[in-house]
């Protein structure tokens, strides 16, 4: 098979990248080389800003491929772009969008394909069912071969799974874990959530790779297994050896006493309860079945992270806001019992 990837250093398409290298996949990557130190070395890169549309046209003037796959579009222009310069030059066009598309609030927590399309709390989220409809508009009025894959939490080695975190990632909440600090839960933490491992991920959606069924289709990848989160805080602190010390706070007071965009990523993502329905997937990748419990996964990642000191970069601001969060719900609890 020969592939194409726009980006391939991510937290999804490294896994995807290794495990199709060491297939014997002829795979290219188009991205500006500022995280391709770690690529196998059959890898080939093509060096450039996805962005700079002539230049990537003269890139793959002489090429076609089997499969191209875009892990950095987020809005519909960029969807305009990869038609005109691959329409002519793939079997198949894969379209890594979203699990946060899925209706928020559902309906039914039972997700599956056929569950609308509908955010109304992150423009994230809207941007990628923009994209979606474009790209099968194309499919519908010019054959464009698409294939859309929603993939839902995935981690890999260097940040485990939160529901609440910073702007510089997962170390300073393992932090506050490990020193015994309040460590802020959304919610009472009794919502069910799924996590899938890159490894796992990768597997299913090599599966779609070449997969003439699925041209046209949505599929999308994760887990079987659902958490809450107390579990995975539970699962983190354990790892960690310690006793977790759990503050639970409503989402909709987080949201709104953050800078961060926690309205979409929380009240539109992670606050919410989502099963899974993996049968799609399963019909078109009989072979595929996620191995990775979580607290295996996490325990990866968290052994990864204690060994590598440049993941652990501390994030202050954040910690600040943590604390005066759980500062003033213990001063409004004090008020009340005044």
């Amino acid at each position: 098979m020969k592939a194409l990837f726009i980006g391939g250093t991510g937290t999804i398409s490294t896994a995807i990248t290794n495990q199709l290298a060491s297939q014997g996949c002829e795979l290219y990557l188009i991205n500006r080389g500022n995280r391709n130190d770690d690529l196998p070395a059959d890898v080939n890169v093509l060096q450039a800003d996805i962005n700079d549309e002539d230049r990537v046209a003269d890139l793959i003037a002489d090429l076609e491929f089997d499969v191209v796959a875009d892990f950095i579009a987020f809005v519909p222009s960029q969807l305009e772009r990869d038609y005109r310069l691959f329409k002519d030059k793939t079997k198949q066009f894969i379209f890594i969008s979203s699990a946060s598309a899925y209706q928020t609030p559902l309906a039914d927590y039972r997700i599956t394909e056929g569950t609308p399309l509908s955010n109304p709390y992150w423009e994230y989220s809207r941007n990628k069912i923009a994209c979606e409809d474009y790209l099968m508009k194309q499919y519908r009025d010019h054959g464009f071969p698409v294939t859309i894959v929603r993939p839902s939490h995935t981690y890999g080695d260097q940040s485990v799974p939160l529901g609440v975190h910073g702007a510089k990632g997962s170390w300073q909440v393992l932090k506050r874990i490990r020193e015994g600090k309040p460590v802020i839960i959304h919610g009472d933490g009794t919502s069910l959530w799924t996590i899938t491992h890159n490894s796992d991920f990768a597997k299913g959606f090599i599966g779609l790779m070449g997969n003439i069924h699925a041209i046209g289709e949505s599929v999308h990848i994760t887990s079987d297994e659902s958490v809450t989160w107390n579990q995975i805080y539970e699962i983190i602190a354990g790892v960690l050896g310690v006793k977790l010390n759990a503050v639970h706070v409503p989402s909709e007071f987080l949201a709104a006493c953050s800078d961060q965009d926690l309205r979409g990523g929380l009240l539109g993502d992670k606050a919410n309860t989502v099963v899974f329905d993996n049968s799609k997937l399963k019909r078109l990748v009989p072979e595929f079945v996620a191995t990775t419990r979580a607290d295996q996964g996490i325990r990866k990642t968290i052994q990864f992270i204690l060994a590598h000191p440049e993941l652990q970069t501390e994030d202050p601001e954040f910690d600040r806001w943590c604390d005066k969060v759980v500062g003033a719900l213990d001063e409004a609890l004090k008020k009340i019992r005044e």
